[in-house]
């Protein structure tokens, strides 16, 4: 069971490192200077579908971190 449980939590942590990288930078960089940040205003579904995964995929990290780390799972 021990090692279910790791093997779920290095395929969660490599998935959330993925997750993370994939989200857009918050600020509109050099977009914003010549005024085409509203080009991509479309995409904020996409990145509320990326958000809700990675909080899902980070919850699932979280919980294999307290099964393992307190010692719940033998």
């Amino acid at each position: 069971m021990v090692t279910f449980i790791w093997t779920i939590q290095i395929l969660s942590a490599i998935l959330l490192i993925i997750l993370i990288l994939l989200h857009s930078p918050k600020g509109d960089g050099i977009a914003g200077m010549g005024g085409a940040s509203h080009v991509f205003a479309s995409q904020k579904s996409a990145e509320k579908g990326l958000n809700k995964l990675t909080a899902i995929i980070a919850g699932v990290f979280l919980v294999c971190t307290f099964l393992l780390g307190y010692g719940i799972i033998k």
